[in-house]
Parts: structure tokens; sequence; C-alpha cells
């Protein structure tokens, strides 16, 4: 079953590295959803939470761990866990449960307190985990793998350092608007070159922090929203999660990483744009009726790779697109007005959700100095451990 759900409330907690537990941050979030919402929490049917693995067993049941903690009212819980594709897994899952009638009104919370430094994979030895085959017998952390995409986007399109550092000039003057995001201060391609490497080409400021924070949604049926006056509420028309396709040599040798890069010829299916491709279907849309996106931009060689994964230019043709300002606030479209991760750093099982809140907020023309002007449509983009994937179209 297909069709448009209504986002009926959007809320967030502060990123930052708060040192609280992260239903605390859930709660916050959630409260502010339902009262962006105008609804009680005893009118909320069913809470959908996504996981996070880093918070012991409060955090692998975290829709019973929030409905707990926003007191006992007989809602159904559901708990959704798919690495950095979570918070956009627990957004399907809530419009699955409404638009099948199981559930009218759905409370979707994310939230995590990460740990300082680089993730390691949660969960003791996996030796079946391919993510932590990449990580144990390549020694390979995620910035040694973003290193190793900065350094292919050199060698095959001609970007260069220079091009990386506007990404993040770029999403920091965003963040800086925004009261909900962890770094907002304005950043220069000088203090971009300045800071310590690394994993060369990159520097500490093309790669992402390690956050706490929390993002809610309530989400309704659109005969709800309708009832609740809402004229043109924002819409969530399509959520796409799929998985890469790779063909199994004949010794079966385990995939190091889960996802691909765009290939010229016979070879696995490029996971990324598979990704948006399947939105886009979905919501019978395509990349030139987009007013904004945002994207996951773990570092900001990363984000140029999204340009082209989400159709908004050729392949090879992010940088340009970056240098003549289409991406930037006040172009023709805007990847990451929020101040993407770049700003805000990684929550991961918010991080989805906190995307379809700065869509929600664009497309209501509520988004202050950061507002894209008429925005219309937008698309969130999401990759994650072990094969994840997701995207979300929301049109107003």
């Amino acid at each position: 079953m297909t069709g448009d759900v209504a986002v009926l409330g959007a809320g967030m907690h502060p990123w930052g590295k708060w040192g609280r537990d992260f239903t605390e941050y859930g709660t916050a979030a959630a409260r502010a959803a339902l009262e962006d919402a105008g609804l009680e929490w005893s009118a909320v049917q069913s809470v959908v939470g996504a996981n996070t693995l880093r918070c012991g067993y409060p955090g692998q049941v975290a829709g019973a761990t929030f409905a707990r903690a926003l007191g006992w009212q007989g809602a159904k819980v559901t708990s959704v866990y798919a690495a950095c594709a979570s918070g956009a897994r627990a957004i399907d899952t809530a419009r699955a449960q409404i638009l099948s009638g199981m559930a009218d009104t759905v409370l979707v919370v994310g939230a995590d307190a990460a740990p300082k430094g680089f993730f390691a994979p949660a969960g003791g030895e996996r030796p079946d985990d391919p993510d932590w085959l990449r990580f144990r017998v390549l020694g390979a952390t995620n910035p040694a793998y973003f290193g190793l995409w900065a350094r292919r986007r050199m060698a095959v399109y001609g970007d260069t350092p220079e091009d990386f550092a506007r990404v993040k000039v770029k999403n920091a003057a965003a963040g800086a608007l925004n009261r909900y995001a962890r770094y907002r201060s304005p950043v220069t391609a000088e203090d971009v070159a300045a800071s310590a490497v690394v994993a060369d080409p990159l520097r500490l400021l093309d790669i992402c922090a390690t956050s706490d924070g929390a993002a809610a949604l309530v989400l309704g049926s659109m005969e709800t929203a309708r009832r609740r006056g809402a004229r043109r509420p924002v819409r969530i028309r399509a959520v796409s999660s799929v998985s890469p396709r790779y063909p199994r040599t004949a010794l079966d040798l385990p995939d190091i990483a889960t996802d691909s890069a765009p290939t010229a010829g016979p070879g696995p299916d490029p996971f990324r744009p598979s990704i948006a491709r399947a939105a886009y279907e979905e919501a019978g849309l395509g990349p030139e009726d987009l007013s904004l996106a945002e994207v996951y931009d773990l570092s900001t060689a990363l984000e140029l790779e999204w340009y082209e994964d989400l159709g908004l230019c050729g392949a090879g043709e992010g940088a340009k697109l970056l240098r003549e300002g289409v991406t930037a606030l006040g172009g023709r479209i805007p990847v990451n007005p929020s101040g993407g991760l770049a700003s805000f750093g990684e929550a991961v099982p918010a991080q989805a959700i906190a995307q379809v809140c700065e869509l929600t907020w664009q497309l209501r023309g509520t988004a202050g100095d950061r507002q894209v002007a008429e925005a219309r449509a937008g698309i969130t983009a999401n990759q994650g451990l072990f094969g994840h994937g997701s995207s979300v179209i929301a049109v107003c």
C-alpha cells in the first residue's frame, strides 16, 4: 500500500556533548513534536523508536523506552534498527501503520548519546559483518574510508582539497543559523586547511563529529491532518530503504565495504544512486522537482558524491555545482540548509529523522534565516553500516 502521510509535528533536542542519558534527549524532542502538532501524549496511538546499540538494552528497545519515559498510556510500541538508516526505517514503519489503518497518529523518535572519537562497531567481535571486518582486517576506520573516497574523486574527477573545504564553509554558514546545531560558528577555507590531517587528504574540519542529540516527528493520516485544520500539510511522499547488489565470487569472499562506487560497465549495482532512484520512482518526482536536499555529509567529499547520486548533476560535476553556488543557501538547489552533519555531528538513530524535521520546517516556510525560497519538495539521503540505505521525499 502506498500513499501520503502528513507530518503533524516536528521537534528536536539541541545536539552537542551533554553527557546525559539518551532517553532525556528523546523525550524532550518528542514533547516538542507533540507541542508542534497540538496533540496530547494521550492521543498518540503508536510509538516507533529508532534504536541505538551504544546505549545498552534501553537503546535496543527504543520504542518502549520512550513510551515509558513519556508515561505508559497503552500505545503500540515498535523498535527499529538499520544503522544510519534507522530513523528513515522508523518513519517508514510509522507510515505503514497509518496507511494500513493500524494507527492514526504515530510518534517517531530517535536519540543517541555517542562516545567521543571514532565510531567502532558495537557488540563485540562480528566476523560475519563486513564493516567489522573492514575495521579489524584492514584497520580502516570510517575516516580512512572517507579518505579513500576523497582520493578517488581527486584521481577520477580532478576534485581538490579546496573543493572539499568549500563544502565545510557552506554547511558551517547554514549551521550558524540553526539553533539546534552543535557547531554554530562560520568557518573559512583557511580554517579547514589549518586543521589537522586525519585521513589524507581529509582534515579534521572535513569530517563530522560524534554527538548527543535527538529528533522526533508526529505523523498522521491525511484525514487526521484535514480534521485538525491543516490546509497544506507537509506530506511524506516516499521512503526508500534499499540494500546493495553485489556479485558473489567463487570463493564467496566477504564484501569489505557496504556500498559501492559508480562503475562503468558490468559490475555491482551502484548502491548510493539506487537509494535515491527508488525514492524518485515511488514519489513520481525527479531531481528537477526538488527545492532542497538534506544529505549524509560524513565527510566533505561524500557530500559532493551525493550531488551526483541524487541526480542533481552528472558524474564528476559535483565540485562544479558547488563552486557555482548552486547548492548554497540562495542557490538553485540548497543542500544541507540545516548545516548538515558538519554542523550537527552524528547521533545515529536521530539523524534521518532530523533531516525530515528540516524538510518540514523548510516546506512550511518556518526555517527563519536559512529558509529556502518557495520550497515545495525536498529529499533526504543516508547510507549506513551493513548495507543500509535510505531516502525520504517530502512535499507540500
